[in-house]
């Protein structure tokens, strides 16, 4: 019988390794303790949900919807869909409990989506999500908070000085909309200059094309008419008044007129964080204002605000700048076989006493010196070597030894060393 073929993993899905793993911990580790000091609660949702929910929040016409979305009937024929995002996910929970009617909600998760895209570095079909969600707050002071709290986030991991917080005011829809007119009448007469998604672009989904990358549309659009000559007074001294708070906060903003989001419900200031380390996934985290969606998708007017961030991206950016490991305090091995059950003895004796320490048990077989080698490979700090003898302590920074301790004598100095009580 020949060997097996082997199945890889499906294309754009990509697993977390063990060597991986650290590091993600770090990122997913900071954002909890962020949310926590903000007093943000947790929320989470199914990874499928009806395809209705996307095409009636995210939009029909959006790249999301119409072209990217894992989408399947079930056996009773019903339309589902892998969720391509998750405010509207978060929307749809929120009215089905009862969480928003005359209500202030801070919510926020963590969770994988699903996006059928080309991948590339930074971007994946299964790829994970942090979002902060907020439900109930007009006014720019919470939008201040929210990015207050993406910037900790980003601060927290060391990343600030690799960041940009660019800002941008998309109108109320009848200002949006007198734009969207003024923008498709300039942009007709040049249909065959744009580029393929462009052009169809401004039959769906106009206000996507200023979010183009392609050097020809773009250089079409400098002499195309200016969001910010549509805004109302009122929506312009929105924008200044968030700017000006968040300045009294210490985080500096960009203006950007040609900044907009991919998905249809955003209405008001958006934001992004962006970067030039990742190449062309430059959007690290972004997010904004979507007051109508709690109402478009059947509950009562909600204004909302919140922003989503990549973890992959965080990821690789945090790798760039430092290396991470499986830290381990002690390793237990025996000198021979006869004595591995000795090894889950101290093993748990230790993990017991001394709950904030990091203890592995080595297992393998083999000669000493290849079992010292595979300790050497943790970068552990200490080892504990059990011997005829008794129980040899080491330091594998020193090379300093005790020789002959009981359990109890190991115990007590590792109390000492890490000072657990």
């Amino acid at each position: 019988m020949g060997k097996a073929e082997s199945i890889r993993a499906v294309r754009g899905m990509k697993d977390m390794l063990p060597t991986d793993a650290p590091c993600w911990q770090r990122v997913e580790s900071v954002c909890r303790s962020v949310m926590a000091r903000y007093t943000y609660q947790e929320i989470r949702t199914p990874c499928v949900e009806q395809t209705a929910l996307f095409s009636r929040s995210v939009g029909e016409n959006t790249d999301i919807v119409s072209k990217e979305m894992y989408t399947f009937d079930d056996r009773n024929g019903d339309s589902l869909s892998l969720r391509p995002e998750g405010t509207a996910s978060v929307v749809r929970a929120g009215i089905e409990a009862g969480l928003f009617y005359n209500q202030w909600q801070r919510l926020w998760y963590i969770a994988p989506m699903f996006r059928h895209e080309r991948p590339q570095k930074g971007r994946y079909r299964q790829f994970h999500q942090v979002g902060v969600e907020t439900y109930g707050y007009a006014g720019p002071a919470i939008e201040a908070e929210v990015i207050a709290m993406s910037h900790a986030l980003l601060s927290e991991l060391g990343l600030t000085d690799d960041v940009v917080c660019e800002i941008n005011h998309l109108g109320t829809t009848e200002e949006r909309t007198a734009y969207r007119e003024a923008l498709v009448a300039y942009l007709m007469p040049h249909k065959e200059e744009l580029d393929a998604d462009s052009q169809e672009r401004l039959l769906t989904n106009p206000l996507r094309i200023l979010d183009t990358k392609v050097d020809t549309t773009r250089a079409l659009l400098n002499n195309a008419p200016d969001l910010q000559d549509f805004l109302s007074q009122e929506s312009k001294q929105h924008l200044e008044t968030l700017r000006d708070m968040l300045n009294d906060l210490g985080i500096s903003t960009k203006l950007n007129p040609a900044l907009v989001r991919g998905l249809d419900y955003y209405t008001g200031v958006v934001f992004e964080w962006v970067t030039d380390s990742l190449g062309a996934q430059g959007t690290v985290c972004a997010g904004g204002r979507y007051d109508g969606l709690v109402e478009q998708l059947g509950g009562h007017p909600t204004p909302a605000f919140g922003f989503g961030a990549g973890l992959e991206r965080l990821v690789l950016m945090l790798q760039e700048k430092q290396t991470f490991v499986n830290a381990v305090d002690v390793v237990v091995l025996a000198e021979n076989d006869e004595r591995v059950s000795e090894v889950l003895s101290l093993a748990a004796v230790l993990r017991c006493g001394l709950p904030n320490v990091t203890v592995s048990s080595q297992l393998a077989g083999g000669s000493f010196k290849s079992r010292m080698k595979r300790v050497d490979k943790l970068q552990a700090s200490y080892a504990c070597v059990i011997q005829e003898d008794g129980i040899s302590f080491k330091s594998l920074q020193t090379r300093e030894s005790q020789h002959g301790l009981n359990q109890e004598e190991i115990v007590k100095i590792l109390k000492e060393e890490y000072g657990n009580e």
